[in-house]
């Protein structure tokens, strides 16, 4: 598990492709100290298992299904990416639940600045907005950030300088990709509950029942 709370920027020295799927060099720093192979990075918010180390990065393998799922598909050697290193058990908890498994991309369509902070708004496909909910949280490339509008497509966020210095978003521009990961607690409710995503009817009273609430 993550918290969206990055910890470092890295670069990527080179993406290895052998068909759909290979591998992923990273330079880094911060978040080798303490990093054994085997351990979870997330690589703009993509969960990635490290597989080799060096003095100055990392490797990682990329399967097919996460290629489809982000943002790698498109990235390039010498990118910026947000890293973050998995939470221990005795960190603080500064961001939200993240699991570090993409439900999809989206694409940046405007950014504006209103005095100190930038408004970001991205587009996405109605199976990422419908867990969007305002005021509730979303992971951008890996970023924990508060959704402050959402419409029928797309969303909105409002990024506050602190985050635009440690992070790579507002290096990002209009037409840019960038991987979204929902709040999991919706999702899981919407499992749990057994609501599908073509049902009118939503949450009754006797579905409640049926459930033991």
């Amino acid at each position: 598990m993550f918290t969206g709370i990055v910890e470092e920027i890295g670069t990527v020295k080179s993406i290895n492709m052998t068909g759909k799927s290979g591998s992923v060099i990273i330079k880094a720093k911060k978040v080798l100290e303490g990093t054994k192979v085997g351990d979870s990075i997330a690589v703009n918010g993509v969960c990635l298992t490290v597989t080799s180390i060096t003095d100055n990065g990392f490797e990682a393998d990329v399967m097919a299904e996460t290629v489809r799922r982000s943002s790698l598909s498109v990235c390039r050697g010498n990118d910026e990416v947000n890293l973050e290193r998995a939470m221990a058990a005795d960190g603080r908890f500064g961001g939200h639940i993240v699991s570090g498994h993409i439900d999809g991309t989206g694409t940046i369509t405007s950014l504006s600045r209103e005095e100190n902070a930038v408004w970001v708004t991205i587009r996405a496909d109605a199976g990422v907005i419908r867990y969007i909910v305002e005021k509730g949280s979303v992971c951008i490339d890996g970023i924990s950030l508060t959704v402050a509008k959402v419409n029928n497509d797309n969303f909105s966020v409002s990024v506050i300088p602190h985050t635009a210095g440690q992070t790579t978003l507002l290096k990002k521009r209009a037409g840019d990709i960038v991987n979204l990961e929902n709040d999991i607690v919706g999702k899981y409710v919407e499992r749990f509950l057994g609501i599908e995503q073509n049902r009118s009817d939503g949450i009754t009273m006797e579905m409640l029942n049926e459930y033991g609430f």
